[in-house]
C-alpha cells in the first residue's frame, strides 16, 4: 500500500513538475504573440489599402480614366505590393513565437502577393505598350488584382478576429469555470 502511495505521489510530481521543464517555445506554442499580433494588425492595414486601391483601379476600365491617372493608380498599387512583400519576412521572422493561427495567415500571404504581381505586370505592360494585351485581357487583370487583394484582406482580417475571439474565449472560461 505504502510503495503505491510513494509511486502514486512520485508520478504526479514528475507530471507537475515536467510542465516546469518543457521549453518556454514549446510551452507558448498556443499563446499569441503579441508582437506577432501587432504586425499582423498593420499588415492587415496594407492589405485593406490595397484592395481600395485596386478596387479603385477596376472601376477605371468602366469610368474611362485617362492613361496618366491609370498608371499613377498602377504605381501606387505596385508600391502597396512591395511594401507587403516586405512585410513577409519579418513577418517569417517571428514565426518562431507565433501561436498555430498566428503562423497560418503568415503563411498565407505570399500566394495572394505572387498572383498580384503577376496581374500587375501585365497591367504595366497592357498600358506602357510593351506587350501587347486586349482590353479584355487588360479588364480581367484588373478584376482579378482587385479580388485577390479584397481576398487578401478578407482573409487577414477573419484570422485576427479568430485570434481576438479566441482570446475572449480564453480570458472567459476562468472566469465562467468553463473546462477545457
Amino acid at each position: 500500500m505504502r510503495t503505491r502511495i510513494t509511486l502514486a505521489c512520485g508520478g504526479t510530481l514528475a507530471f507537475l513538475c515536467a510542465g516546469f521543464l518543457v521549453p518556454p517555445a514549446l510551452r507558448a506554442a498556443d499563446t499569441d504573440s503579441a508582437q506577432v499580433n501587432k504586425m499582423l494588425s498593420e499588415t492587415r492595414n496594407m492589405a485593406f489599402q490595397l484592395k481600395d486601391d485596386t478596387v479603385t483601379m477596376e472601376s477605371f476600365n468602366v469610368n474611362h480614366v485617362t492613361w496618366e491617372a491609370q498608371v499613377a493608380a498602377i504605381k501606387t498599387i505596385r508600391d502597396h505590393i512591395n511594401a507587403l512583400g516586405k512585410q513577409v519576412p519579418k513577418l517569417r521572422a517571428l514565426e518562431g513565437e507565433a501561436s498555430p493561427w498566428q503562423k497560418a495567415v503568415i503563411e498565407r500571404i505570399n500566394p495572394y502577393l505572387e498572383e498580384m504581381v503577376g496581374y500587375t505586370s501585365a497591367e504595366i505592360e497592357h498600358i506602357s505598350g510593351a506587350r501587347e494585351h486586349t482590353n479584355a485581357e487588360y479588364k480581367d487583370y484588373l478584376e482579378a488584382n482587385a479580388d485577390y487583394a479584397s481576398d487578401l484582406a478578407a482573409m487577414i482580417n477573419d484570422f485576427i478576429d479568430y485570434g481576438n475571439a479566441k482570446h475572449k474565449v480564453e480570458r472567459l472560461g476562468p472566469k465562467l469555470e468553463v473546462e477545457k
